[in-house]
């Protein structure tokens, strides 16, 4: 696998070696050994979850707090989507920029969101199953997030505003600028 680094410190994006003939493919999905010696990050997962969408849901933006908080890998099985990404981590030289990659079951790709990051996606093919592996378990206690559309942040979702559709919850995230996230 490739690691490849992103504008935002501690994220980085995975890229599998695929071996492909007339059978199908082949790829290693993950490798906590080789992720540790290629980032100098944790890679040790205890949680996985699965979701599936369909065209024009956002997901969104994401994070769990103190004790609780995650690490991500996250990976589009099946559709695609576009993963966002924000850095909440204020002692971070990369404090409240953003960043966006297309996942898709084509790809392969993954992105590790470190902790104290917000993460979301919206899905642009017809369904989308989506994958997150997790370094801690969930805790409802713990959640945070930020405003899928805060005009500091200004993300662009590729998708049309009509075509959005959000989850209650997500859709009273509080803004960047309060930083209750």
């Amino acid at each position: 696998m490739k690691i490849k680094e992103t504008p935002l410190k501690d994220c980085y994006i995975i890229e599998p070696t695929i071996f492909e003939d007339d059978r199908g493919y082949f790829y290693e999905k993950f490798n906590e050994q080789k992720f540790e010696e290629l980032t100098g990050m944790n890679g040790h997962f205890v949680q996985d979850n699965i979701s599936k969408s369909s065209y024009g849901v956002l997901r969104g933006l994401h994070l769990q707090k103190g004790d609780k908080a995650q690490a991500k890998l996250v990976s589009c099985l099946d559709g695609k989507v576009l993963d966002v990404v924000v850095d909440l981590r204020e002692d971070s030289p990369t404090f409240g920029q953003w960043f966006s990659l297309e996942l898709t079951d084509e790809n392969k790709l993954q992105l590790y969101v470190p902790r104290g990051f917000g993460h979301g996606f919206s899905v642009l093919s017809e369904t989308a199953v989506f994958s997150y592996k997790c370094d801690n378990f969930y805790d409802k206690a713990s959640e945070g997030g930020v405003l899928w559309n805060d005009t500091d942040l200004n993300i662009d979702w590729q998708l049309p505003q009509d075509d959005i559709i959000l989850s209650d919850k997500d859709k009273i995230l509080p803004s960047f600028s309060l930083k209750n996230f």
